[in-house]
């Protein structure tokens, strides 16, 4: 096993929201170099909300090595960490549609529905993970349009396009949304956040029994400290230094660790497999 980085971190902070990839010390491992597919989606249709860079890049890449066609969801701004993302689906040997706009909008959510039946004709795989967070000391920090933003952002779209994309799945579709160890420990610095990723895991439990008539599969991950963008984009100074070194692992997760249990239940092997979450926490359990 590889060895992974561990605090004290010295990666400059970024003052754009969601964040870049580029400017991170040391940069995120995706699984460009190693992860190695055995066909366990080939030529399913998967689309990934802020597949652009973290855990949406290291699961694109992950999804398209295993056969999969890809369609990437991402913030217009994040254009060039999208773009990268896309090359490695491409060398791949698959397909890639990027569909840029904010999740949040109904618009959005439409059209990248829309897109994917345009180009692929189905969908069989439905990855909700794209995210806002900010880190606010005190409650009277938080607006109340941040709060309304990170709700619409964070669970709003999730119900939005799980609606619009189980429309067009048959049975065997999978639907996967990433939440956080936060939703079962939540962080009072992240107030908003740790609050959708709980409403999160609670609509895929409804979804899972509401769904399984139609062999529909819904299931979440929850990830702890993994690193990526959206870290030094939206974390203090000393939190970002010691990222990751509170976990009984004494480091933060990179990105590819996510790959393998988003790849289970994307495929046919997990047919029986709804209803749950998969803990990535790097020993931090969550009950």
């Amino acid at each position: 096993m590889a060895n992974r980085p561990t605090a004290p971190f010295d990666t400059p902070l970024q003052n754009r929201i969601p964040g870049q990839t580029g400017p991170m010390q040391p940069k995120p491992d995706h699984g460009e170099e190693s992860y190695k597919g055995s066909g366990r989606l080939q030529d399913k249709v998967a689309i990934i909300t802020g597949g652009d860079s973290g855990i949406g890049r290291a699961v694109a890449i992950a999804f398209a090595r295993e056969g999969a066609d890809v369609v990437i969801s991402f913030l217009p701004e994040e254009a060039e960490d999208a773009r990268e993302t896309a090359s490695w689906v491409q060398k791949a040997g698959r397909r890639f549609v990027l569909v840029p706009g904010d999740v949040k909008d109904r618009k959005v959510c439409h059209e990248i529905i829309d897109r994917t039946m345009a180009e692929f004709g189905k969908i069989d795989v439905l990855v909700n993970n794209a995210a806002f967070q900010v880190e606010r000391e005190s409650l009277d920090d938080v607006s109340e349009d941040e709060w309304d933003d990170t709700f619409a952002t964070n669970s709003g779209a999730v119900f939005r396009l799980t609606r619009l994309a189980v429309r067009h799945m048959k049975n065997g579709g999978s639907l996967i949304h990433t939440v956080s160890v936060n939703a079962d420990q939540p962080k009072p610095k992240l107030l908003a956040y740790s609050a959708t990723k709980a409403a999160i895991q609670n609509f895929s439990g409804g979804v899972a029994t509401l769904l399984g008539p139609r062999g529909i599969r819904s299931n979440t991950v929850a990830p702890g400290p993994i690193w990526t963008p959206l870290i030094p984009a939206t974390m203090a100074g000393d939190h970002v230094k010691q990222f990751g070194a509170d976990t009984p692992m004494g480091r933060p997760g990179q990105p590819a660790e996510l790959a393998a249990p988003y790849v289970m239940l994307a495929s046919d092997e997990a047919s029986y497999i709804s209803g749950a979450t998969i803990a990535v926490t790097g020993g931090v359990p969550i009950i």
